[in-house]
């Protein structure tokens, strides 16, 4: 399937490498809003078509799909563009600032007869499905600890004063919807729609959350998600039942899953080793999906970005954390 980039950082670099080595996507555009970037990256993957001109690339048939990995805060207007343009559209995590935007661009996919996905890449890999159906190992469950922690270089520019993308409140960014989502996904996947959200965070002079403390509160336990771009952590994500504990190396991507039982030491490894360039999975699955329009796998991907970006909202709106979109 040919497609199309919309950003040129380390992040879509990545998607290309991965899209690459599944063998299903051919890549034959670029796009960026400076000539010579548009250019530089054409050429360092041989591509044949740049553009600086977004609206040119979307009507072009070169490409079927595009992946977006622009800044947070214009990745609903560029989405809505290529669905209108009858292009499948995968976009970069966080998808886009607020439910009314997610609804919006969902229905023009379905008027256009194209697929959108978010790139969240935990929850397609091999090691989520094995936890998925290893969950009743552990019993009743009754709690999980799931954090994701890591420090950014980028706060050492918001401490001299600059305000990077990913702090701005102008760009929809924030600890919560930056990293958050990967173990708030894990959770969704895992436990489905919380009944309660609390969010703890730590404010920035830019009105977003450097870090913070989500709690979600399901029927018979509640699972607390730790996220920070503003300190660190080796901790390693928990799922606590009475029979065991699931312990996860990390939440994203899920590269070793351990099960220790209650009464005893016994421990079982329950992971496959992941492809080095773990983003692969989501490439092969979204292209299977689109290729074999398996409604039934779009529809809970769809259904899991809803509620994630519901408690993400109600999160933000809970410590009037609002993005420049929404005020």
């Amino acid at each position: 399937m040919n497609f199309g980039t919309v950003g040129t950082g380390w992040i879509t670099e990545s998607f290309i490498q991965a899209a690459q080595l599944s063998g299903q996507w051919q890549l034959t555009s670029v796009y960026s809003r400076t000539e010579d970037k548009a250019k530089q990256f054409a050429d360092t993957y041989n591509v044949p078509n740049f553009y600086t001109d977004l609206e040119e690339m979307a009507t072009s048939s070169e490409i079927e799909a595009v992946y977006i990995a622009s800044p947070n805060s214009v990745h609903f207007d560029q989405t809505l563009m290529f669905l209108k343009n009858k292009k499948h559209v995968i976009c970069e995590k966080p998808i886009f600032s607020n439910s009314a935007e997610l609804a919006e661009a969902y229905q023009t996919a379905e008027e256009n007869g194209v697929y959108l996905f978010e790139a969240i890449r935990n929850v397609h890999t091999p090691n989520f499905k094995i936890l998925k159906d290893k969950l009743p190992m552990v019993g009743e469950l009754r709690s999980t600890m799931l954090p994701y922690m890591k420090y950014s270089s980028r706060y050492d520019l918001f401490l001299q004063g600059e305000e990077p993308n990913i702090f701005s409140a102008t760009y929809s960014g924030g600890a919560l919807v930056d990293l958050g989502v990967y173990p708030l996904y894990l959770a969704v996947g895992l436990f489905g729609e919380p009944k309660q959200v609390t969010y703890h965070p730590v404010l920035l002079r830019s009105g977003v959350d450097g870090s913070g403390t989500l709690v979600l509160t399901y029927d018979d336990f509640v699972c607390t998600i730790l996220c920070s771009k503003i300190s660190h952590s080796e901790l390693p994500c928990e799922i606590h039942g009475e029979k065991g504990t699931f312990v996860l190396e990390d939440a994203a991507p899920i590269s070793k899953i351990t099960f220790v039982d209650n009464r005893g030491i016994e421990s079982e490894i329950l992971s496959v080793e992941l492809e080095e360039q773990n983003m692969v999975y989501e490439c092969k699955n979204i292209a299977r999906i689109i290729e074999t329009e398996n409604d039934q796998e779009y529809q809970q991907l769809k259904s899991w970005s809803e509620i994630v970006l519901r408690i993400t909202e109600e999160a933000r709106k809970q410590n009037n954390i609002l993005f420049a979109s929404e005020k």
